[in-house]
């Protein structure tokens, strides 16, 4: 089975339909030899932040010489980016070979498992066939019922900053979704959160003291920024640095000291990790896709902001890396999401939009974004495609203009690799 063949069989288990639960992984894994717990984890949760945190986390691990393993997703263009050893995705050969192992024993299974418990299942395989010392687990969605969940206690578990995101899911509040995201913390682990809300603090700091688990939480007021461009970021946290980042945006020096609050918790778990490595594993680290400067003359930023905590995050970047300029946006968005609130945070910046329709059955319509954009009497240009709204901010853009396309995750990586970038 080659790499192609395994994505196509992978993506035909929907979740539709389907109960959530951890049942359906656990029988799986059972039948594989339980590979899960062969291995030993960082596990992230959070509804903004996670992918940057779990992405910094593996870089300074590998630059510590450990065999760091990390699993994240969605993917920006190509699957085999959702798991990846010391910054290598999986082989295709390899991902075709485990996944017709994982199909053949999910055939016997009376109820199947779904697309993303097979991805789990295959890539605890891939890891422990690796031999990693260590991986850091990306939570699919939630966390007490994601079937990353099935892992024992991991090294570290890690909450991210929580939001209103997938709120038939995980419920209608921040305490509700924090309840459902403390699910990953586990007796024996160490936990360590993102310093936000006391709705939320308080409902992890309540988990913690119930399961007696240490509780390490970021502190802003520690963290001093020496500098933040275009060229990335440096800054000292806890008296500790100075670092280095080449990610942009306040937000990510706020995912960056939550990596190096892991990277103490694992120490205090009596993990080897100098210094020197936190340092070189930040200055190292890539996350493709958020607030990305992709090309310059003009600047076109490429980021995945799909959400309104996402979006005023993004803007408020937009306005620090370029005071008083209005910029060209490239926006497609789906239709369920809050995408009115979104847009007014940008309208602001706005010099021009073109719309364009994600490619999801979700999508709202280009036209109709534009239609209500028009209220604004903000140019706004109608593209079929990604790839022609690209070439038409492109076109509309002077040396000097700055571009920004976001809306949809899932448009990321098919406007990189237009820009030639993957």
């Amino acid at each position: 089975m080659t790499g192609q063949e395994a994505i196509e069989l992978i993506h035909q288990r929907a979740w539709t339909g389907r109960k959530p639960g951890l049942e359906r992984t656990q029988a799986l894994l059972a039948s594989l030899g339980n590979p899960e717990r062969r291995l030993r984890f960082v596990h992230i949760t959070g509804t903004n932040g996670k992918g940057s945190t779990a992405a910094m986390t593996a870089s300074i691990l590998a630059q510590a010489g450990l065999r760091a393993g990390l699993f994240t997703s969605p993917h920006l263009y190509r699957f085999h980016e959702r798991m990846q050893v010391n910054g290598a995705p999986i082989p295709d050969e390899v991902l075709g070979r485990l996944t017709q192992r994982v199909l053949e024993v999910a055939e016997g299974m009376s109820d199947p498992p779904t697309e993303f418990e097979l991805m789990t299942a295959v890539g605890m395989e891939f890891f422990l066939e690796e031999q990693c010392d260590i991986v850091v687990l990306e939570v699919g969605l939630g966390g007490r019922l994601d079937s990353t969940n099935v892992i024992p206690a991991p090294e570290a578990a890690v909450i991210t900053n929580i939001g209103l995101e997938h709120t038939q899911e995980l419920g209608g509040t921040l305490t509700l979704i924090a309840r459902e995201k403390s699910g990953i913390l586990k007796p024996g682990c160490r936990a360590v959160l993102y310093r936000q809300s006391d709705e939320v603090t308080q409902v992890i700091q309540s988990v913690c003291r119930q399961l007696d688990i240490p509780l390490r939480q970021t502190d802003p007021q520690e963290l001093e920024v020496l500098c933040s461009g275009l060229e990335g970021q440096d800054f000292r946290y806890r008296g500790r640095g100075p670092y280095r980042l080449s990610l942009l945006g306040s937000y990510q020096l706020s995912n960056a000291i939550t990596a190096l609050e892991v990277v103490q918790a694992l120490r205090d778990a009596g993990w080897t990790i100098p210094e020197e490595a936190a340092a070189r594993g930040l200055a190292a680290a890539q996350w493709p896709g958020r607030l990305e400067l992709a090309r310059r003359s003009p600047d076109f930023i490429v980021d995945g902001g799909h959400n309104p905590q996402c979006v005023d995050a993004l803007a408020a970047a937009l306005e620090s890396l370029y005071p008083g300029r209005k910029l060209i946006f490239l926006s497609g968005v789906l239709a369920d999401k809050d995408w009115h609130s979104m847009f007014r945070r940008v309208l602001p910046l706005a010099k021009a939009f073109v719309a364009v329709t994600p490619d999801s059955p979700r999508a709202l319509p280009a036209a109709e974004l534009a239609a209500w954009l028009a209220q604004f009497s903000i140019p706004v240009s109608v593209q079929e495609t990604l790839d022609q709204g690209v070439d038409t901010a492109l076109a509309l853009a002077g040396p000097e203009d700055v571009i920004c396309a976001w809306g949809s995750l899932y448009s990321v990586g098919e406007i990189r690799h237009h820009l030639g970038l993957c």
